[in-house]
C-alpha cells in the first residue's frame, strides 16, 4: 500500500476546497485543508486596512469571525477584510524594473524637480 502525500506551499490551495462550498463531510478535516484567507484589519486611527496575518477556514464568515478572535482582541479594529489567498495576485520581483521604467521619466514627482525659495526652511 503507498500513501502519496501533497505537501501545499503559501498560497496553494486545490481548487475542490476553495471557495465556501464545502460539504459537512470535508468539514471534519483538518484546519490545513481549509482554504487560507489573508486577513486585513483597519484600526480605529487609520483609513486603510493592513494586512494582519493569515488563517484556515472553510468560507468568509468563518474567516471573518476567526480573524475577529485572533487579530483584534484588544478591540483595535473597525473592520475587516478576509480575502482567499488564491484570489491575490502579484507581480514577479524579477520584472519590476519593466513594471516601473515608465514612473522615473516622470521627474516632476519627485520633491527635488523643484527649485524652494530660501524663505523656505521647514520644508
Amino acid at each position: 500500500m503507498s500513501i502519496t502525500c501533497r505537501k501545499y506551499y503559501y498560497g496553494d490551495i486545490p481548487d475542490n476546497n476553495a471557495g465556501g462550498n464545502i460539504s459537512p463531510e470535508k468539514n471534519k478535516l483538518s484546519g490545513n485543508d481549509w482554504p487560507l484567507w489573508e486577513v486585513f484589519i483597519r484600526s480605529k486611527q487609520g483609513l486603510d486596512h493592513k494586512h494582519a496575518g493569515s488563517l484556515h477556514a472553510t468560507n468568509a464568515q468563518m474567516a471573518i469571525e476567526n480573524a475577529r478572535d485572533v487579530y483584534t482582541r484588544r478591540m483595535e479594529g473597525v473592520s475587516i477584510w478576509v480575502v482567499e489567498s488564491k484570489h491575490i495576485h502579484a507581480s514577479n520581483p524579477e520584472e519590476a524594473g519593466s513594471l516601473y521604467d515608465p514612473a522615473n521619466d516622470k521627474v516632476y514627482r519627485y520633491p527635488a524637480f523643484y527649485d524652494l525659495p530660501d524663505e523656505l526652511k521647514h520644508m
